[in-house]
């Protein structure tokens, strides 16, 4: 006996949503433990929102390019960054159109923080250069199930231990911090 359907409750209006984020907030765990390993260079953020880690790289010295669809975020971003006078690029994109723009990089580092589509997955080994990472965190299908919300955006128990072809596992982890199940990893490109 499997588990009832589950119902999608992601939001629909980033806009809405991101007006009521709190602005400058933390990084990902992951960025924050492993940005200090990414090679010299510019950084892909995806799906970026406020740019809570692309502040916290470009204060590291890492140009970031943000890709984001909230017009809200965007624009918060882009006058943040300019204010404190940091090299962050950000630029409106539907990361999950069925073939979406990606910069062709090279990147030291690409970065996904709770945000999943899988087919962009493929794509990163091309666009990093050697020795760069990818760094990934979001929450898993436990999560998913805990919240009664449908499993496609959350990533699988263990998912995240294979890495697409051309990039290798560099470190992992998947248990409950803060309250709520997450997982993370750290991919690499070989140099």
């Amino acid at each position: 006996m499997g588990l009832p359907p589950l119902v999608l409750t992601m939001p629909k209006d980033w806009d809405a949503h991101h007006l009521h984020q709190p602005p400058l907030s933390q990084p990902a765990a992951v960025v924050a433990a492993y940005a200090h390993l990414l090679p010299v260079g510019l950084v892909l953020d995806l799906a970026g929102g406020m740019g809570r880690n692309a502040f916290f790289l470009a204060r590291r010295g890492h140009p970031v390019i943000l890709l984001e669809r909230s017009r809200v975020a965007l624009e918060f971003v882009r006058s943040e960054a300019a204010r404190q006078r940091l090299d962050i690029w950000a630029l409106e994109t539907d990361l999950e159109a069925p073939a979406p723009d990606l910069p062709p990089g090279p990147f030291a580092g690409i970065v996904q923080s709770y945000f999943l589509h899988r087919p962009l997955l493929a794509r990163f080994a091309q666009r990093l250069g050697p020795g760069g990472l990818v760094l990934l965190e979001g929450f898993t299908t436990l999560e998913a199930q805990r919240r009664g919300s449908q499993a496609a955006h959350y990533w699988q128990p263990g998912e995240l231990l294979h890495p697409p072809a051309g990039l290798y596992l560099r470190a992992w982890a998947e248990g409950f911090l803060e309250g709520h199940h997450r997982t993370w990893a750290v991919w690499q490109k070989p140099c």
